[in-house]
């Protein structure tokens, strides 16, 4: 196997000594094993770096930790993503706390192989849920639509901790550079790659398993708890908050879009401010869609409510 085909592996670490080793044992574990290890640890005060420094000792693989910027889980994945000193084939976004398939390398760089090297391209995954002590709580929504950027305006369908993606949708994430202003790395990825024309693969089977405890920064986006949160949410004003973050940071990388993209951003432009009967007509018109029949639902009633 060549270095050409190596995986960097980009984890964010901040008092992640709890359910770290079973993260790092799963990537010990990894039948694809051109990888490279590069932890940005946040300003941990636990036992972190003692594990990060062990599980260095412990494979041949190379092992690299940064300090954080402090500034959050969202600026420190991008800071690390776009750290220049970072060179491989392939990047792959890690959490500290999930536990990885031993294939889920292997199965996202078969897909990547495949894929022209110049076209942006990035591999996702569904979940499969565990509590704090391991136990399966299911998985997480099963998307069969095609992923497009007129579903990534609207929704995020892979967890950053899914993310496998090469070098030109990396390159991607450079030019819109660490400092951009939105809610999540990964559905920023989304939206970037599907937006510049490249593709995006969503893998129905679960890679990981994906850890939700007390102190996880993102749910789970299943179950019926998760859909009235959401309706909350829409009554706060999240979504149209969320949504104006993207639209200001795609604002600034709008070169990168297809022309195609380009239009339909300006068409979801126009349904934020647009009078009721436009929106509307707008949605129609567009394309823009979520995944299900209860987020296509949801994401009617957000344009109504001007929500979106």
């Amino acid at each position: 196997m060549g270095m050409r085909d190596d995986v960097a592996i980009l984890m964010g670490t901040f008092q992640g000594a709890r359910f770290l080793p079973e993260q790092l044992d799963s990537i010990r574990g990894q039948t694809y094993s051109n990888w490279s290890l590069w932890v940005s640890d946040d300003g941990s005060t636990d036992t972190t770096l003692d594990l990060l420094r062990s599980f260095e000792k412990s494979v041949t693989s190379p092992v690299c930790v940064v300090n954080g910027p402090r500034r959050g889980f969202i600026r420190n994945f991008l800071t690390l993503a776009c750290n220049p000193a970072i060179e491989a084939a392939y990047y792959a976004f890690s959490d500290q706390d999930d536990i990885w398939h031993a294939d889920k390398l292997e199965r996202a760089v078969a897909w990547l192989k495949e894929q022209p090297p110049s076209l942006p391209a990035l591999y996702c995954s569904r979940t499969h849920t565990v509590d704090e002590t391991g136990v399966s709580t299911g998985n997480s929504p099963l998307f069969t639509r095609t992923p497009s950027f007129s579903n990534a305006l609207v929704q995020s369908i892979g967890g950053g901790n899914t993310m496998v993606m090469n070098r030109a949708a990396r390159t991607l994430l450079i030019e819109a550079g660490a400092e951009a202003d939105i809610p999540s790395h990964d559905w920023w990825a989304y939206i970037l790659v599907s937006g510049a024309g490249g593709r995006v693969r969503y893998d129905a089977k679960p890679r990981i398993d994906y850890r939700q405890h007390a102190s996880n920064l993102v749910g789970s986006n299943s179950g019926w708890r998760a859909r009235l949160k959401r309706l909350h949410m829409l009554t706060q004003s999240q979504f149209l908050k969320w949504n104006a973050k993207h639209v200001e940071a795609l604002g600034k990388v709008e070169r990168l879009l297809t022309p195609e993209n380009q239009a339909l951003l300006a068409d979801f432009r126009r349904m934020r401010t647009e009078a009721l009967p436009m929106r509307l007509r707008v949605l129609y018109r567009s394309g823009l869609h979520r995944q299900t029949f209860a987020g296509n639902f949801g994401l009617f009633v957000a344009v109504i409510l001007k929500q979106i």
